[in-house]
């Protein structure tokens, strides 16, 4: 008889001891947030946004699996796969979600507005319709721009192209963030006593064509950091050398991939920056009024990059002032 009693209290204290267990585990559970990642695309600067989002918050002491949650999606480069993926975020109960392009954001703010959302490589945020003003965005939105210093690349484009006459801008039509730097590098092309060639494509598989026939009518191309093209900037890049056409672009990974130069952005720091206001939101008592008036970050110290290997195919010296400050590719 004692011994069955002895029994029956330590299954008693067993039971009690899973049930304190499961009650901890389910506080814990609560405790972890869920951050909805919707990528656009995959190419060198969406990635390095996301990899500088992670490591700032594992920084913060914020990390994958122990106190966050972090549900990444891929749209592959294509608007249509963004309203599937949106939805998706929203029903898996995202207490924050990060929208990397413009493509991304536009896809969640006709979703959600209870839900906080951090943009980044957004060039014009208040054009695009995602904040009512870049200093008190007023709204569920916020995040961090990577709008260009679209007139110093035209700079120097003419520091490394002195004798160009002719400068061709290219860039996809339905991409709003690459129209604003059209316009920006048109009026400074101008400026500078060039002339400006506008030339768009609808699709990616337009842009050898689009490319061959600025021969003998270009000095040098101008592309944005355009989402579509930068996907496909490898192939791009090939075109473009092939005909002997310079390539001055809107951030390093166009570079890494075949484009002569550009003095840009760090999307990998840009992913940092947007972190620091996701730990401010993670942190807040209400995440909807803090984003509300949450200021869009920009980026003000950029970096050369510089093709070597480019420069070499096309027969161009690199300044050596700008060699000199610049991240040199291929990396040796």
């Amino acid at each position: 008889m004692k011994k069955t009693k002895i029994i029956s209290l330590m299954l008693a204290a067993l039971l009690m001891f899973c049930m304190l267990a499961a009650c901890n585990d389910s506080t814990s559970d609560s405790n972890v947030k869920k951050i909805g990642v919707m990528q656009f695309a995959e190419f060198d600067a969406l990635q390095k946004a996301y990899d500088g989002f992670v490591d700032g918050l594992k920084e913060a002491g914020y990390e994958d699996g122990k106190n966050i949650e972090i549900t990444k999606l891929s749209a592959a480069a294509d608007t249509a796969n963004c309203p599937t993926i949106a939805d998706t975020l929203i029903n898996n109960g995202s207490d924050l979600i990060y929208a990397i392009a413009t493509p991304s954001v536009s896809a969640i703010k006709e979703k959600t507005t209870t839900i906080p959302v951090l943009f980044t490589a957004v060039t014009d945020p208040v054009k695009s319709g995602f904040v009512a003003d870049v200093n008190n965005p007023g709204g569920n939105i916020s995040g961090t721009s990577d709008m260009n210093p679209v007139k110093e690349q035209i700079d120097l484009l003419k520091a490394i192209l002195p004798d160009a006459k002719t400068v061709a801008v290219l860039y996809c039509s339905s991409e709003s963030n690459s129209a604003a730097q059209y316009a920006l590098a048109k009026a400074q092309i101008e400026a500078l006593g060039m002339t400006c060639i506008e030339k768009t494509i609808s699709a990616i598989d337009e842009a050898k064509s689009a490319v061959e026939s600025l021969a003998g009518v270009a000095d040098a191309i101008y592309v944005p950091t355009d989402n579509t093209i930068s996907d496909s900037m490898t192939s791009v890049s090939a075109a473009a050398n092939a005909v002997k056409l310079p390539l001055i672009v809107g951030e390093a990974g166009m570079v890494v991939n075949g484009a002569l130069a550009t003095y840009g952005i760090d999307y990998y720091r840009l992913g940092k920056q947007t972190a620091e206001m996701a730990v401010k939101l993670l942190k807040a008592d209400k995440p909807l009024d803090e984003i509300a008036k949450m200021a869009v970050v920009y980026q003000t110290d950029c970096v050369y990059a510089v093709n070597t290997d480019t420069a070499a195919a096309l027969g161009i010296t690199i300044p050596e002032e700008i060699l000199s400050k610049a991240t040199i590719y291929p990396s040796k």
